[in-house]
């Protein structure tokens, strides 16, 4: 039987769907030797199997290969890529007695399906002097050593064990495990990965060893984490076998429940979820309903906190309507067009409505607005609630939504500004924070601050981020808008 599978990698807001002939779904021979283990596991409750324990059906070979650079590729060469790369994986991986057996070489096994924000449960056991990992969105990598000083590899930090994101930047978060957790030789490891966003947590043999760590993008340093992709197993250099592969994917709920455990403690609310007395502003043009804080429909104006702030970094969940749009006033000095007068206005946008096609990118959901684009392509779903954090120390700021970091800038640094327009307020040591409404309903809840170091701590201290002038360039990752985009006519300027 000819089985036809499919590869779609999500890169930014663009998907990438690639019909593949030959899949390992086809079942020869070579497939399945022997029965499948009458004692395999049950899938927890919410999980489900990605291998069926008997054949490869759901999965496909391709090697370690950008994915960006496989996006680009024309269809028919795609095609030939995978299929090559498939027919390469026959020769090395098979199925006994319900556990996939790789004998060292060959292309990975990888999921014809693409994840997002999901939970997986892998079981594996190695040999001396192997070592392999777990690619998570097509992305390395999720790392498995020889931990003995035999395997010859403590120079790489083998030494500390299995299950960090080897493939950080050496000294970030996560790149090394917490702890050691590895069995010996010949016992079987259970690994739990969470990944939210960009956000990794990783159990092995039920010991934490990355908590909540950033996962950097590989391929392209500068760019955010592909939003989907496929899981791979990797092969290298030794006999690795796996079982007990069970994945469920995370909701929108439970995911902003975890990003907003990701950066500690020394958050506090600021809003109480009943009324504004802590606010300021335009108060009128704010209800509170159900808990959260929506702007009234044709209203707008800036609502701010009547404290005041320097360094911090700031959370808060929205909620945005078809065609919605709004802002985050950040070092607002209590009058005047946040996105000027103060630090700046972190734009809110429904991103993907025609009304907002032809703007400048620096305009887009996550944008220090008309100075720095971000990287587009990460809103959930008209509906679902976002998380967005904000972490501003001094004259640099950081965005993360829904766990992806799409903005890193240093304001002092800008010097192109939409449509030539200056912004006098940038370099504001302090200043309220606030919502800026442009008209539309859009919902607010779990709004928190919290104050930092003039320094990031250890652990606040993220991975060295990519530089960004705030020249309005449109990523290859996101589908954005090319270099110098005008923005003539648009329904967002003068905000």
């Amino acid at each position: 039987m000819f089985v036809r599978a499919a590869v779609m990698i999500v890169v930014g807001s663009m998907m990438l769907f690639a019909p593949l002939r030959g899949s390992l779904g086809e079942r020869s021979s070579w497939l399945a030797v022997g029965p499948s283990v009458a004692t395999a596991a049950d899938p927890p409750a919410g999980f489900r199997r990605l291998f069926n324990d008997q054949d490869l059906s759901g999965w496909h070979g391709m090697g370690h290969f950008d994915p960006y650079k496989l996006e680009a590729l024309p269809a028919e060469e795609r095609e030939k890529k995978l299929a090559a790369d498939t027919e390469d994986a026959k020769k090395h991986w098979r199925v006994e007695n319900g556990e996939l057996i790789n004998d060292g070489h060959g292309a990975y096994l990888t999921t014809d399906e693409v994840f997002g924000d999901f939970e997986f449960h892998i079981e594996y056991k190695t040999v001396a002097l192997a070592d392999s990992g777990i690619y998570l969105r097509a992305t390395p990598q999720v790392q498995i050593w020889d931990y003995t000083k035999a395997g010859g590899k403590w120079d790489r930090g083998a030494d500390l064990g299995s299950g960090g994101l080897f493939n950080n930047t050496r000294g970030a978060p996560g790149r090394d495990p917490l702890v050691r957790a590895d069995k010996a030789f010949g016992e079987w490891n259970a690994f739990r990965i969470k990944i939210v966003g960009e956000r990794v947590t990783v159990h092995l043999n039920d010991r934490l060893v990355v908590d909540r760590a950033r996962l950097e993008n590989f391929w392209q340093r500068d760019k955010a984490l592909l939003r989907r992709g496929p899981i791979q197993l990797q092969t290298h250099g030794g006999e690795i076998r796996w079982r007990n592969l069970f994945l469920r994917e995370i909701p929108a709920e439970e995911a902003n429940a975890y990003l907003r455990d990701c950066r500690g403690d020394g958050y506090r609310d600021l809003f109480n979820g009943k009324d504004l007395d802590d606010w300021d502003g335009s108060v009128a043009d704010y209800e509170v309903k159900d808990g959260t804080i929506v702007c009234r429909p044709g209203k707008g104006g800036v609502l701010f906190t009547k404290e005041r702030f320097t360094d911090f970094a700031f959370q808060a969940e929205y909620r945005m309507p078809k065609a919605g749009n709004n802002g985050l006033a950040i070092r607002y000095p209590g009058e005047g067009r946040a996105s000027y007068v103060g630090m700046c206005e972190i734009q809110l946008l429904d991103d993907e409505d025609p009304k907002y096609a032809k703007l400048d990118p620096r305009q887009y959901t996550g944008a220090v607005y008309g100075m720095a684009a971000p990287q587009r392509g990460y809103n959930r779903p008209l509906g679902d609630w976002n998380f967005i954090e904000v972490e501003v120390r001094g004259p640099k700021i950081v965005v993360e939504l829904n766990g992806t970091r799409i903005v890193s800038s240093d304001v002092s640094q800008i010097t192109s500004f939409m449509n030539d327009l200056p912004h006098p307020g940038k370099d504001l040591p302090g200043g309220a924070v606030g919502f800026a409404g442009h008209s539309d309903p859009v919902a607010f809840r779990s709004v928190r601050i919290k104050p930092l170091n003039a320094e990031p701590t250890p652990a606040e201290k993220p991975a060295p981020p990519a530089a960004n002038t705030g020249a309005a360039t449109g990523s290859p990752a996101s589908g954005g808008p090319a270099n110098g985009s005008p923005a003539s006519g648009n329904p967002v300027s003068g905000k």
